[in-house]
């Protein structure tokens, strides 16, 4: 039973794209007499329901619309939640798989051999009368493609960003619509599904932050690659998923947490690397601020380093993705070049200590005026963003010309040696001691062009473990013949 999708025209040999009303959208749901399904929407109104019966011929496509508001009814139907709050994950989940269960037992197969069945959801809580949160929520849909075939499944969370409970809602409900289009007629292009769910809203009425594909229809989807196109369309500043490959959501890992974060390419991850994660995390858990049990440690790649050439390398990315993962890291794709930005993302989430470890080199480059130009305050107005809040350096050594450079005798420009020299005195920059001296003859950048092109050697560079998954793996261009052909030559 394919679904066709009208939307594209062609018009000579160019392929036109139309972007349907809001309207029209639910309309085309309602005219297919072969889907029916239900809506259960908390917290926000029935918003996405309430398109559907203004459409016109709602009566072919809703078995059911209904709002369990009071906490109690809702536990009734859906199920306790252990923690005790409402707008999360497992709460959606609950739903839809409760009102997929209603429908099947309900609707029987013999009467209804063509129906391919759907259940709508979501939990929202907007804006409160302080307007001290904005709000955020979780929306899914549970459906088939095929009437004898298993539930597909698509659950994303949102942040809004209107500061108006009634526009809150009026962006619900057309993410809603744009999603349950997208569902049924979207589904073989889960990267233009992500896209057309902004039709008709703007990126500043709301944020996509977290997203997840299952199903027979989505066997094939790497939610880390979905995850990565939220960052890459501007639907979200910050993506995470944690050491077992699986999206995270950013507030449920990072909330009150003593946050830890390295910045790199790892491509690959080396030995360096993990020296520096190593001993800075050492160093940080031992610092009287910070309580072990929340310590978190967070990898981060911006989006920038993932380019190449212009573009992004997904391969490329799924390669460090992997590798990170393997060695239990929980890893963060961010579009944050400065290194402010990053620590006023974490500080939306907490208040506790963090650190940042990185390298001499990266702690010149935040010296360097010429990254702070687009902001009225300069350098200054960064670094009050930057060291304002409670956060600290743990800066790795690099050997230079044969001499170890650290933070006494690192060199920045003349005109930052005294705004370095305030932040060196109050303790905001700390070496990270004992240092593997080997280790700093490493660099990723040669060990990844050994890989490549066949060279030996290289696997002494990295961590116990990291050359056998990119041997098993073929990650970064790795070619056994490639190596076969260098030790004939």
């Amino acid at each position: 039973m394919k679904l066709k999708d009208s939307d594209i025209t062609l018009k000579g040999d160019k392929i036109i794209e139309h972007v349907p009303s809001i309207k029209d959208k639910a309309l085309r749901i309602n005219l297919n007499e072969n889907i029916y399904g239900t809506f259960a929407e908390i917290g926000a109104g029935q918003e996405t329901v309430r398109h559907f019966f203004r459409a016109g011929g709602s009566s072919g496509t809703i078995a059911k619309a209904m709002s369990a508001y009071d906490k109690d009814f809702s536990d009734a139907i859906y199920g306790n939640e252990e923690d005790g709050r409402y707008v999360t994950e497992s709460r959606l989940k609950k739903m839809l798989a409760h009102e997929v269960r209603l429908i099947e037992n309900r609707l029987k197969r013999d009467k209804h051999p063509n129906k391919m069945f759907f259940s709508y959801a979501n939990t929202v809580a907007t804006i409160d009368f302080a307007k001290q949160f904005k709000g955020h929520g979780w929306i899914g849909i549970k459906y088939q493609v095929e009437p004898d075939e298993d539930y597909n499944e698509i659950t994303l969370h949102i942040r809004f960003k209107e500061n108006d409970a009634r526009l809150q809602q009026e962006t619900l409900g057309i993410l809603g619509v744009n999603l349950i289009y997208g569902a049924y007629y979207k589904y073989n292009d889960p990267k233009k599904l992500l896209r057309y769910l902004y039709d008709h809203l703007d990126k500043d009425q709301l944020e996509i932050d977290t997203i997840n594909f299952s199903g027979p229809r989505f066997a094939d989807v790497d939610n880390r690659l979905m995850s990565l196109q939220l960052v890459k369309n501007g639907m979200t500043d910050a993506v995470m998923f944690g050491p077992d490959g699986h999206n995270i959501l950013p507030a449920a890992i990072l909330y009150k947490k003593n946050i830890l974060a390295l910045r790199g390419s790892f491509r690959p991850v080396t030995k360096v690397n993990m020296d520096m994660y190593e001993k800075s995390y050492q160093m940080f858990i031992e610092e009287n601020k910070v309580e072990k049990d929340k310590a978190l440690v967070i990898f981060e790649i911006t989006l920038s380093n993932l380019r190449s050439e212009g573009e992004i390398d997904e391969r490329d990315f799924m390669d460090r993705a992997e590798l990170l993962c393997s060695l239990g890291q929980t890893v963060m794709i961010s579009n944050f070049q400065e290194y402010y930005k990053v620590v006023e993302y974490f500080s939306s989430y907490t208040k506790a200590r963090m650190g940042l470890a990185m390298g001499v080199n990266n702690l010149v480059d935040i010296f360097d005026e010429k990254y702070y130009r687009h902001l009225s305050g300069g350098i200054l107005e960064a670094f009050g963003k930057l060291f304002y809040r409670d956060l600290k350096v743990f800066l790795y050594p690099m050997k230079e010309n044969g001499e170890i450079v650290d933070s006494e005798n690192l060199m920045v420009h003349p005109r930052m040696k005294e705004l370095y020299k305030f932040f060196k005195f109050n303790g905001k920059v700390i070496d990270i001691k004992d240092v593997d001296e080997h280790h700093l003859d490493i660099f990723s950048r040669e060990v990844l062009k050994m890989i490549s092109k066949g060279k030996s050697g290289w696997e002494d560079m990295l961590p116990p473990g990291v050359a056998e998954t990119i041997k098993k793996n073929h990650l970064f261009g790795y070619d056994p013949k490639k190596l076969v052909a260098e030790q004939n030559q």
